[in-house]
């Protein structure tokens, strides 16, 4: 009698315990995604996104996990243990190691197949197109055409190569409104040329030749793949002064 309430409880304790991490995976989960629908605007959705995403899920992910290997110590307690209760300890440990292989599994997910997920949602948040407080449909604007509406810092900005940002122009065509949005490019992870991830990215950047008003310079960028430690550099021109500064 001893022996089976024993196990009723150990059964109990492991259910409540599944319970308890799954609902915490939903509530990362809906948190979120809460939070995303409540921001309205596509620049700061775009920035929360790409700060933030990757990280709830994979909370969300490890909740998960950890419920699955605790319900899995809930199965069949009785037949496992019928002979010695020990035994449900060894499962115990057993499902411990199953929840590290899983863990291993889900941060490979999330950190290497999902980048290439995030990369296009984030995309195309950066391209849907604004409405204007007027409530018009605005226009993203090209390169050649936004350099007219940035300031001459705005363009230094850009055209730094070092730590470079990106503007994008948005303008309402009808009023005149115009948005302008700033975005680190460096921050972004690339496809990698070997394992085919979306987990290159900026490791250090060198100035090779300093820009005069009369030469340009030149910056070299070394990337580091973070699955596979693929490195690559590239060699970027650097503007000269007279053109960067005003």
């Amino acid at each position: 009698m001893e022996k089976t309430a024993y196990l009723a409880a150990w059964d109990r304790y492991m259910v409540i315990g599944s319970e308890i991490f799954l609902g915490i995976g939903l509530i990362i989960f809906l948190f979120y995604e809460i939070k995303i629908a409540q921001i309205k605007d596509p620049k700061e959705k775009y920035d929360y996104v790409s700060t933030h995403e990757i990280r709830y899920f994979w909370f969300a992910f490890l909740s998960v996990v950890i419920a699955g290997c605790i319900f899995l110590n809930s199965i069949a307690t009785e037949l496992v243990a019928s002979r010695y209760v020990w035994l449900i300890y060894v499962r115990a440990v057993s499902t411990g190691i199953l929840g590290i292989l899983a863990y291993l599994f889900t941060n490979s997910t999330i950190n290497v197949y999902y980048p290439r997920y995030l990369m296009k949602r984030l995309d195309r948040i950066r391209n849907k197109p604004r409405i204007s407080p007027q409530g018009n449909k605005m226009r993203k604007l090209s390169e050649e055409e936004e350099d007219a509406h940035l300031d001459d810092t705005m363009i230094a900005e850009e055209e730094s190569a070092v730590h470079s940002v990106d503007y994008d122009v948005w303008i309402d065509e009808k009023t005149g409104h115009k948005k302008i949005e700033k975005y680190f490019d460096y921050l972004h992870t690339e496809e990698c040329a070997d394992c085919g991830y979306y987990t290159l990215k900026i490791d250090l950047e060198e100035i090779m030749k300093s820009p005069t008003q009369n030469e340009k310079g030149l910056l070299h960028k070394h990337y580091k793949c973070s699955f596979c430690g693929h490195r690559e550099l590239k060699e970027v021109v650097i503007a000269e002064l007279s053109s960067n500064v005003a």
